[in-house]
């Protein structure tokens, strides 16, 4: 019998996002700096194949990822992030912790500074340990 596969839904220089068959959308950031367009169009389309396939969970691995600028940070927070949730169905966020000390410190800024949101973030350095979390959530 074949285990079903993960799909490539979106691929730029900033990263990919995945469609899993367990019901929830991986981002996978790139290494390296990123073009203000490129994240943009990153976590546009992440929040597009929400909609398409209406899942609420999205596994967020950025363990190679740069820390954001606070261009990124501000769009992420004040307008992708509350438009997601609101529009997409986004519930459920389990993070991959970056290796890089200032990414972490930034994405730890990011998710205090969206508690208010109907929405609930998890930070995991096993990625096992994030995908039965993320899979166990209603």
């Amino acid at each position: 019998m074949l285990t079903p596969s993960r799909s490539l839904y979106f691929e730029n220089s900033a990263g990919r996002v995945w469609e899993e068959p367990a019901s929830y959308i991986r981002l996978e950031y790139r290494a390296g700096t990123r073009e203000v367009a490129q994240f943009r169009a990153l976590l546009t389309h992440t929040a597009q194949a929400l909609s398409r396939r209406k899942w609420s969970k999205i596994l967020v691995d950025q363990r190679e990822m740069a820390p954001y600028n606070p261009v990124e940070q501000d769009w992420m927070t004040n307008e992708w992030l509350p438009r997601t949730v609101r529009e997409n169905g986004y519930r459920f966020g389990a993070i991959l912790v970056a290796h890089n000390v200032f990414a972490r410190l930034a994405t730890n800024q990011f998710i205090m500074a969206s508690r208010e949101l109907p929405h609930t973030y998890r930070t995991f350095e096993i990625e096992a340990e994030a995908v039965t979390w993320l899979t166990e959530q209603r």
